[in-house]
């Protein structure tokens, strides 16, 4: 594949099936706007290689009447899960710390407590959430990681990556490591462990191991410049029409609730989480994903991508999975299509961005779709989530 084969550009001469596909496709973001469910959104497909559909919609700043365009940048949350995996196992790969390696190598403070005793943490179970680690927004607003004044890697603009580890190590493990999958903030841990063994920040070993050889230009952690801060697309979140969301404002995520900080992003002070903490383009994104199921990451083995699309957690099941879902390193696995009622084939993997993302990469069809909205939470784990994966598979 080359390496401008997916640049968001004119689409290509269609067949009578990907014409269908294309209709099907704009009528699930027509539908989206108008019910205002979102306020905009960037839609991309490849198949086998081949860009087949790629649309913006709405606006990227309702408030402003901008746009939204193809080549809109956004905060993009849990996409950036995927992107530091590919950097970690760059540096398995390279040799520089190991998947069974306990995170006390590279991080001897970092030491939390289930029950009384200290259980070590391996670098394995950070890529799969069985840590025993959690989420702020996955607990009451009383819970242990609100008390403890945790970020959740989307808030706190200005807070350290070092006082972020403090805080998360003081709250007790939700298991013990390995026996159970507690979706958390384990991502951003692993930041800390790469910046350790890589002897760099988070952003160089990302740029060096994924994005650089890639050519992906505009998937950072950062605005590299004003223009860039300007253009990025205002976030909503959802509502009757969507409201803008707002530093600190809580966001309901039922039965609990998400704080945003959308100036986090601005603001060079904030570390750079692992888990949440990039800004990208769809068509950057959509490249990414063809990278990685075509296997075409330079500092990475085959075998080693094989494993993180690969279900690494079975038998274990999580409510925050679903029926018929496990997890590789990253993202999601589908198990079971018929449990999952999913329209996707077995091995199909996908994930989403608390922002309002959404994403599937389906070895089986050579398939990859890449859904950035700016409206959270719709676009991640809403009814367009859905409504767009059986467009694409129908």
């Amino acid at each position: 594949m080359r390496r401008d084969a997916l640049v968001f550009g004119p689409p290509p001469p269609q067949s009578p099936a990907m014409t269908n596909l294309t209709t099907r496709v704009d009528a699930v973001m027509a539908a989206a706007i108008a019910e205002q469910r979102i306020v905009g959104g960037v839609v991309g497909v490849a198949r086998r290689g081949t860009l087949v559909y790629r649309r913006a919609v709405g606006l990227a700043d309702r408030e402003a009447d901008r746009a939204m365009t193809e080549d809109t940048p956004f905060r993009i949350a849990s996409l950036t899960k995927p992107v530091v995996s590919v950097a970690a196992l760059g540096l398995v790969q390279r040799g520089a710390i190991a998947l069974d390696q306990p995170v006390t190598r590279w991080l001897p403070e970092f030491r939390p407590r289930y029950q009384d005793d200290v259980p070590p943490i391996t670098i394995h179970q950070l890529l799969t959430h069985t840590s025993g680690l959690g989420y702020g927004f996955l607990e009451p607003v009383d819970g242990p990681y609100h008390q403890a004044q945790v970020s959740d890697g989307l808030d706190q603009p200005g807070l350290t990556l070092a006082e972020n580890l403090r805080r998360i190590a003081s709250v007790p493990l939700r298991c013990l490591p390995g026996t159970a999958f507690h979706y958390s903030l384990s991502i951003d841990v692993l930041g800390a462990v790469l910046e350790r063994a890589a002897d760099a920040p988070l952003p160089d070993v990302v740029a060096r191991g994924v994005t650089t050889p890639l050519g992906l230009s505009d998937l950072r952690f950062a605005p590299s410049d004003a223009a860039e801060a300007a253009a990025l697309a205002v976030p909503y979140c959802d509502g009757s029409p969507p409201q803008r969301i707002r530093d600190g404002v809580p966001v309901p995520y039922p039965p609990f609730e998400t704080r945003f900080a959308p100036s986090r992003a601005l603001d060079r002070g904030s570390y750079a989480s692992g888990g949440a903490g990039m800004i990208g383009t769809a068509s950057d994104f959509l490249r990414f994903l063809e990278a990685l199921r075509t296997r075409a990451i330079p500092t990475v083995d085959a075998g080693l991508l094989d494993a993180m699309l690969r279900d690494q957690i079975a038998p274990i099941t999580s409510d925050v999975l679903g029926d018929g879902w496990g997890f590789g390193y990253g993202a999601s696995v589908l198990r079971d299509p018929g449990a999952a009622r999913s329209p996707m084939p077995r091995g199909a993997v996908r994930w989403g961005g608390a922002y309002g993302h959404s994403w599937t990469l389906d070895p089986a069809t050579e398939t990859s779709t890449v859904l950035l909205t700016n409206t959270a939470f719709e676009g991640m784990s809403g009814a367009l989530r859905d409504q767009l994966e059986d467009a694409v598979y129908r």
